[in-house]
């Protein structure tokens, strides 16, 4: 039996699988910067507040000075924050605020809701600052869409990767953002409520990346019950099982079969998203995702009333200064450094 279940052409944003709802890939190729962390070029012709435009390779979003995501609620759901290159500048309603990117990932809990804002400060004012980074919005069961506002910071320094080489010795690197591999370090703990927490979740999110010409052999989940996707976003060709596909596909794998991957040509990467369903309805409206529309709804009202602990900062869309160094400080004031 072939391992390949569905080939589909990639879409903005990329289309997800019970729990996961969706994923954003943001590669924007920002210029130098201005010296006050936005970009040194004309904003002209751009509709800041709502700039999605990618003009000349990049764009603003909602930010109108610094590019990125000024204040905004969610409830109901986890985003976790994959960023391969530049910084982002996070401030949330429960005063916690955090500067990571390089590698490192961010999993935040909505739980019951909160604010928060996603900057992309551009600190090099003498040569580009590009930026890349997946966002992945993954559901909350039932039981636990509720719960206590959460998030984790993991530092790319300690994300489990693992190198493997074929008898050509080109090589494919896996790292390891949730779920086991075998030949790489313990994976890190996810957040106490999330979906991943479960040890029967099959829950596991990594990215690959093969040398030109390289093979590697996926093994089977760990769970037979999970449903696989392998998103090809970077990279020319590749044979999965035999099957020759181009970049830009979203292919759905059968999770209880191992499957040999050759990169045909140029280097290839992927991002793996895997997981058993949790199988309940799923209700969306705007920042919210919850099991019902009247539970939206209230979300909503919830929001208007109480604005998930207000703000406590002094603008919607804090940046962190110049400095480049990565950090977190927490809701209690504790602060780790990179």
């Amino acid at each position: 039996m072939t391992a390949i279940l569905d080939v589909r052409p990639l879409t903005q944003p990329w289309e997800g699988s019970d729990p996961f709802l969706f994923c954003v890939y943001h590669n924007d190729q920002y210029p130098r910067g201005n010296g006050r962390m936005g970009p040194e070029a004309s904003l002209a012709g751009r509709n800041l507040g709502s700039d999605f435009s990618r003009k000349d390779g990049w764009s603003m979003y909602h930010g109108d000075a610094v590019p990125g995501f000024p204040a905004h609620p969610h409830r109901g759901f986890e985003t976790i924050t994959i960023v391969r290159q530049g910084l982002v500048d996070h401030s949330d309603s429960l005063g916690a605020t955090a500067r990571y990117g390089h590698g490192d990932v961010q999993w935040l809990t909505a739980g019951s809701g909160i604010m928060h804002a996603e900057m992309f400060p551009l600190l090099n004012d003498a040569a580009p600052n590009p930026l890349e980074l997946f966002q992945i919005w993954l559901n909350l069961p039932a039981a636990a869409k509720m719960v206590p506002p959460h998030f984790t910071m993991m530092w790319g320094e300690k994300i489990p990767k693992a190198r493997f080489v074929d008898g050509e010795a080109r090589g494919t690197d896996v790292t390891v953002v949730a779920g086991a591999l075998e030949g790489a370090a313990a994976p890190l703990a996810p957040p106490p409520d999330s979906w991943a927490s479960r040890a029967d979740s099959g829950v596991a999110i990594w990215t690959i990346r093969m040398d030109g010409g390289g093979r590697w052999t996926m093994p089977p989940a760990t769970s037979r019950r999970a449903t696989r996707r392998l998103y090809f976003f970077a990279g020319s060709s590749v044979g999965i099982g035999g099957r020759k596909i181009d970049a830009g596909q979203m292919i759905t794998l059968d999770a209880g079969q191992s499957v040999e991957i050759h990169n045909d040509d140029a280097i290839a990467e992927f991002l793996l998203l895997q997981s058993r369903p949790i199988g309940e309805p799923v209700a969306m409206g705007g920042p919210f995702v919850m099991n019902t529309q009247a539970e939206i709804q209230q979300a909503f009202v919830d929001f208007r009333r109480t604005q998930f602990g207000g703000w406590p900062w002094p603008d919607a869309a804090p940046v962190l200064g110049r400095d480049p160094a990565r950090f977190a400080k927490r809701p209690d004031g504790g602060v780790e450094k990179v």
